[in-house]
C-alpha cells in the first residue's frame, strides 16, 4: 500500500482528495492536516467522511511525517516551501496549488505577487494534465496539477491547435464555474445572497490562470500565443462548463473538426466526445472524473465552437490530482476513479 499524507485537507479540494484516496485500492490515507481546523476530526467537519477516524494536525507537521506520497491542497503561494524537503525525504508530491505549473519563475511573480523560492525545480515539474502529457506525468516525483479552468479550456481547445484544424491566434474562452471553485473560506462575492440567481464575469482579461492556459497554448502551437479568457461564476454549487472559440482554418467542415476530437480521445478512460449536435452540461458530469465535450462548427463565421464540462472539484482538482498520482505510481490510472457520479 501507498502511504498518503493529505496537506491542506479540510478545504473543498482537500477534502475530495481524501474522500478519494479513502476509497483508493492501493492507497492508505496516513494523516490529513488543516492549521484552522486542527484537533478535529474528518468526520466530524465533513459527516460524509463517517468512518475516517482521522483528525487534523497542523501543515508543519503533516509535511514531516513518514509518507510514500503528500498530496497538497493548500492555496497558492503556500505549497512551495514544503516541496523541497518533501522531495529530499523521498516522498513522491502532487500539487493541487499553482505554485510549480509556470515554468517561468517570473510570470509567477508577476501573476502571484512572491518570488518562486523554488524555482530550481519548475523545469522538472510534469503538469499534471493526462490526457495531454501522459508520457511526462508517468514517474514523475513532482507533478503540478492544472486548475479547473486550465483543464477545461485546454482539454477543449488544444486538439484543434495541435491538428491545426484552427488557429492559434485569436482564442476565445468563455468559461463558467459552480462557487466551490473559489474555495471554502466565504467573501463578498461568493456569500449566498450575492451569487444566488445571479450570474457574474469577473477579473475579465485579468486572471490567474491565463498565463498557465497560454503556456500550454503556445506548446501545442510550437509558438508563443494568447489566449482571451474570461471566467463567470455561476450560482451553483460545483461543476465547470468552457466554451472554446476558434478561427477553423479553411476546407475543415463540421464532420473533420469533430473527427480530430473523437481521434484525439478515442481510450481515454474519461473522456467523452459527444456525436456531433450535442453539447455536455455540468449535470452530467457531477462528482465524477470526467470530461465531457462537445463540437460545432459556426460555417458562416468560420467558427468552431468546443464546449468542455468537468466537475471542478473532481477532474477540475482532486481526481486528477489521484489520476495523475497513479500514473506516477504505476498504478492503473483509473484506480480509484470508476465510480459513476449521481445521475439526478
Amino acid at each position: 500500500m501507498t502511504d498518503v499524507v493529505v496537506v491542506g485537507a479540510a478545504g473543498y479540494a482537500g477534502a475530495e482528495i481524501t474522500r478519494l484516496v479513502l476509497g483508493h485500492p492501493g492507497m492508505r490515507l496516513v494523516a490529513v492536516s488543516s492549521d484552522s481546523d486542527a484537533g478535529r476530526r474528518v468526520s466530524d467537519l465533513y459527516p460524509a467522511l463517517a468512518g475516517c477516524d482521522l483528525a487534523y494536525v497542523p501543515h508543519a507537521q503533516a509535511v514531516t511525517l513518514d509518507a510514500d506520497l503528500v498530496m497538497l491542497a493548500v492555496p497558492h503561494t503556500a505549497a512551495m516551501p514544503y516541496v523541497p524537503d518533501v522531495l529530499a525525504r523521498g516522498a513522491m508530491v502532487v500539487d493541487a496549488s499553482a505554485d510549480f505549473r509556470l515554468k517561468d519563475a517570473a510570470q509567477y511573480e508577476r501573476w502571484y505577487g512572491v518570488p518562486h523560492s523554488a524555482a530550481s525545480l519548475l523545469a522538472g515539474a510534469a503538469y499534471g494534465l493526462p490526457e495531454l502529457g501522459r508520457e511526462a506525468i508517468a514517474g514523475a516525483r513532482l507533478v503540478a496539477c492544472p486548475g479547473c479552468y486550465p483543464t477545461a479550456a485546454l482539454l477543449a481547445a488544444v486538439p484543434a491547435v495541435e491538428a491545426r484544424i484552427a488557429s492559434a491566434d485569436g482564442v476565445v474562452i468563455d468559461a463558467k464555474s459552480g462557487v466551490s471553485g473559489a474555495g471554502r473560506t466565504p467573501s463578498e462575492a461568493t456569500h449566498f445572497p450575492s451569487c444566488n440567481e445571479s450570474v457574474s464575469a469577473y477579473k475579465a482579461a485579468g486572471h490567474r490562470h491565463s498565463p498557465e492556459i497560454d503556456q500550454q497554448l503556445s506548446a501545442a502551437a510550437g509558438r508563443s500565443v494568447h489566449a482571451t479568457f474570461v471566467p463567470h461564476l455561476l450560482p451553483s454549487t460545483r461543476g465547470l462548463l468552457a466554451t472554446v472559440y476558434l478561427r477553423v482554418a479553411e476546407g475543415i467542415d463540421t464532420e473533420a473538426a469533430h473527427a480530430v476530437y473523437a481521434d484525439r480521445f478515442a481510450g481515454e478512460p474519461f473522456i467523452t466526445v459527444h456525436p456531433l449536435g450535442r453539447m455536455p452540461s455540468t449535470r452530467e458530469v457531477c462528482g465524477g472524473n470526467r470530461a465531457h465535450i462537445g463540437v460545432a462548427l459556426d460555417e458562416v463565421s468560420g467558427t468552431l465552437v468546443v464546449t468542455c464540462a468537468i466537475d471542478n472539484l473532481v477532474k477540475g482538482t482532486a481526481g486528477q490530482a489521484v489520476q495523475c498520482a497513479n500514473l506516477a505510481l504505476g498504478f492503473d490510472e483509473t484506480a480509484g476513479l470508476t465510480a459513476y457520479g449521481p445521475v439526478v
